[in-house]
């Protein structure tokens, strides 16, 4: 991906979906006795393409 290229309404959308696909804080791990161990919002780069 060329970023030099892209607007910077393109480039802030990604930078959400970056944001968006980490893991929940450790603690929250923990604290739910790993019941929740990953986001709903994660995503894998090769299963789902991103509408920017």
């Amino acid at each position: 991906m060329d970023m030099g290229k892209k607007t910077v309404g393109v480039k802030r959308r990604l930078a959400k979906f970056l944001k968006a696909n980490r893991r929940p804080p450790l603690w929250v791990i923990l604290k739910t006795n790993r019941r929740f161990t990953r986001s709903p919002k994660q995503r894998n780069w090769r299963h789902k393409k991103l509408k920017v």
